[in-house]
């Protein structure tokens, strides 16, 4: 039996949240970016394994976008900086 389950995050900067996580997908994942939005495929044979899978995407998602929101802030930082 084949277990299948998607994630889509979606909004601003969502594909640069994406792209920091596909290096990490596995033999069992598959990413597609798009405009705004990312979905990621998983499909094992173990529920037990998906469970993980998503697990370990889902917290590794909430670091990449405390990274992107982290770096936008500093960008934002500089620049109001620089108008002073």
């Amino acid at each position: 039996m084949r277990i299948k389950a998607s994630i889509k995050i979606s909004g601003t900067k969502s594909d640069l949240v994406a792209v920091a996580l596909i290096s990490d997908n596995t033999n069992n994942m598959n990413t597609e970016i798009k405009a705004n939005s990312a979905i990621t495929y998983f499909e094992t044979h173990k529920i037990g394994t998906l469970i993980a899978s998503v697990d370990d995407y889902l917290m590794n998602a909430k670091v990449a976008q405390d990274m992107v929101l982290a770096a936008d802030e500093e960008s934002e930082a500089r620049r109001f900086k620089k108008r002073e």
